[in-house]
């Protein structure tokens, strides 16, 4: 896919991919899939829920290292930057050439690679996000969004990425 057809079916996975509510226990059974996930499959990959101020889910799985630790931070703020997919925002600053000091952003604090997905509640918008660390950037996007579409109930085929 292109550039333009990634940001757009992304685009559409953050509006199919929202929430009526999102609590506490909805945090704790999305953060359970994704490692059930992981560990089904033999990833080494870390994975972090946050409601904005207050990390809700954590768990590092065999294989993570402490760098990826910060680059969940990293990805994570660019969600809460933009309120969109931190691969969604490196997509469009790679098409417009730019990078996130471009935008006046520090590197070691905000990260434009895939992995970080927002958590959105219908009429409320973004609350928090889910991020995955350890896998290829498209890789760590593509799971957040599986776990979110399991969870959720949606056709994943018509969700993903290629």
């Amino acid at each position: 896919m292109s550039i333009d057809e990634d940001l757009i079916r992304i685009a559409e996975q953050e509006k199919a991919l929202s929430f009526d509510a999102f609590d506490l226990t909805t945090a704790w059974q999305l953060g359970k899939l994704l490692q059930e996930l992981a560990t089904e499959r033999g990833l080494g990959i870390a994975i972090d829920i946050t409601l904005h101020s207050m990390p809700v889910f954590y768990a590092a799985l065999p294989g993570v290292t402490p760098d990826n630790v910060n680059w969940v931070r990293r990805k994570r703020n660019m969600v809460f930057r933009y309120f969109r997919s931190s691969y969604a925002s490196g997509l469009k600053l790679r098409k417009e050439g730019k990078t996130v000091e471009d935008n006046g952003l520090p590197p070691a604090d905000y990260a434009p690679h895939g992995g970080s997905f927002p958590i959105n509640v219908r009429g409320t918008g973004c609350v928090g996000a889910v991020t995955v660390s350890g896998l290829p950037q498209r890789d760590d996007h593509n799971l957040a969004v599986e776990a979110l579409a399991l969870i959720l109930a949606k056709d994943l085929e018509s969700l993903r990425l290629a």
